[in-house]
């Protein structure tokens, strides 16, 4: 399969957050499984000057209309790591800046246009190229699909928004730089409350649209997580898809499976954290749940079914907890603390010693503590929310299936159950559970096989061949 991705950031050319890193890692993998990958980038001052990077002028030049402008741009070529094709486009009056979106605490005033002229440049690249799917990072390139629609190419594309946050929102007057028809502003296209929308028109004309997870899903459909693109993503939900990250494992390793080593990291995390020696150490996250059931965590200490269960809270508790948080800490000592800022030291620790990882409330989109929890084998106990059995699936006592512990119901009572059932389990059944939990994929190349199964897919729809 040939695959084209375009994006504003790639590692090692240019970064400003894992952005970059996460770009090269998708791109990698798809490498690594056989395709033909390219990634197109703009060429940036800090990258043309990097002689370290081996950037090579190539005899490809072309003009692109922007607005009434007639651009012209040079074409450069580099390899990235593990031998990735990178394809630079240059134009200096754009490119040859300081920062890649803005300098001073400010966004560059004319990010349009040079967006819109990079987003073109893709267009032309593709056109030449013939790639099978043209897939887009960011609201940089999100008018790619739009693009590719209006000039009918024979191209499948994709969009990965990577933040809803960032949408590329610019004054009405710069949809003239588009050269699109007046059609496309409106509220079927790129116009949005009077303003162009890069990453809007990129939603609605793309054919597909992947979001990181089926948490984020469900989850970008609602007014707390849409930022004000939530109606646009219901009304396309038919072609959303959830495909999580992959994890940096070289900067999480996965800690052995050693039942004696977990003993004595449990004892010193116990000591560490002011709890009682023994007993089994639950840890609970705030965080991935934004505070959501932490009144029912704290109610439900009053009624643990065991004596050998420490609790320990990370993250902060929203105001209205406060009171029952305080009350909690004093009338449960040595069985429960509570940390609202986590560094990393006993972020480690935790990963070492706890045998649980409890998920109150339903889990906020981007919960990486249940990742970094799973691989190392601590097991989860988590409410039930949308997306959540795309990582965590209830033990089925009657097969074994499972990797964890889900409650269906947010109460006290089921909370309380939870906690039951995870200690009443066999140790056949806890260690089969830690199996599991450690199973659970999380790798880029899972990230990348099941973009890999998307692509496919929209190929087979779109009645293309794929190319050798």
């Amino acid at each position: 399969m040939k695959i084209m991705m375009a994006a504003s950031e790639l590692s090692p050319f240019a970064k400003t957050g894992n952005f970059a890193d996460e770009m090269l890692a998708l791109a990698t993998h798809l490498k690594a499984a056989g395709h033909d990958v390219s990634v197109v980038i703009p060429l940036y001052r800090d990258a043309r000057e990097n002689k370290a990077l081996k950037i090579r002028k190539t005899k490809v030049k072309f003009s692109v209309t922007v607005g009434t402008a007639k651009l012209p741009c040079e074409i450069f070529e580099a390899t990235a790591p593990d031998g990735l094709p990178v394809t630079l486009v240059a134009r200096d009056e754009f490119f040859d800046r300081s920062g890649l979106y803005g300098a001073d605490g400010r966004d560059y005033q004319d990010n349009s246009a040079r967006f819109i002229f990079f987003t073109k440049c893709v267009l032309e690249l593709a056109r030449r190229a013939s790639p099978d799917v043209l897939h887009v990072h960011g609201w940089q390139t999100a008018l790619a699909p739009v693009f590719v629609r209006d000039q009918r190419l024979p191209v499948t594309t994709v969009l990965t928004p990577h933040s809803l946050e960032y949408q590329g929102n610019f004054w009405s007057y710069d949809f003239a730089l588009t050269n699109l028809s007046g059609d496309y502003f409106s509220t079927r296209g790129v116009e949005f409350y009077g303003s162009l929308n890069c990453l809007k028109g990129g939603i609605l004309f793309a054919d597909a649209v992947v979001l990181p997870g089926r948490r984020f899903v469900s989850e970008m459909q609602t007014p707390e997580h849409g930022c004000g693109l939530e109606n646009v993503l219901r009304e396309q939900s038919f072609k959303l898809e959830g495909i999580p990250d992959g994890l940096d494992e070289a900067a999480w390793p996965v800690l052995p499976d050693d039942p004696d080593a977990k003993a004595k990291a449990r004892a010193k995390l116990v000591e560490a954290t002011g709890l009682k020696s023994g007993g089994r150490v639950f840890l609970a996250d705030a965080t991935a749940t934004a505070g959501l059931g932490v009144d029912l965590l704290l109610e439900s200490l009053d009624r643990l079914p065991s004596d050998d269960i420490r609790v320990l809270l990370f993250g902060p508790v929203p105001a209205k907890d406060a009171l029952a948080l305080q009350i909690a800490i004093r009338k449960h000592r040595g069985h429960f603390s509570h940390f609202a800022e986590v560094g990393v030291p006993l972020l480690q620790q935790a990963l070492a010693g706890a045998d649980f990882l409890v998920l109150p409330g339903a889990v906020e989109p981007g919960g990486e503590l249940l990742v970094l929890a799973m691989r190392n084998g601590v097991i989860p106990l988590a409410a039930n929310c949308g997306g959540l059995r795309q990582f965590v699936q209830d033990f089925d006592p009657v097969t074994g299936g499972g990797n964890g512990y889900v409650f269906y119901t947010p109460s006290v009572d089921a909370i309380s159950d939870t906690f039951g059932r995870a200690m009443d389990a066999s140790p056949q059944t806890q260690s089969s559970l830690i199996q599991a939990a450690r199973a659970t994929d999380f790798s880029w190349a899972a990230s990348a096989r099941r973009h890999e199964s998307l692509y496919l897919r929209l190929l087979r729809q779109a009645g293309r061949e794929i190319a050798a």
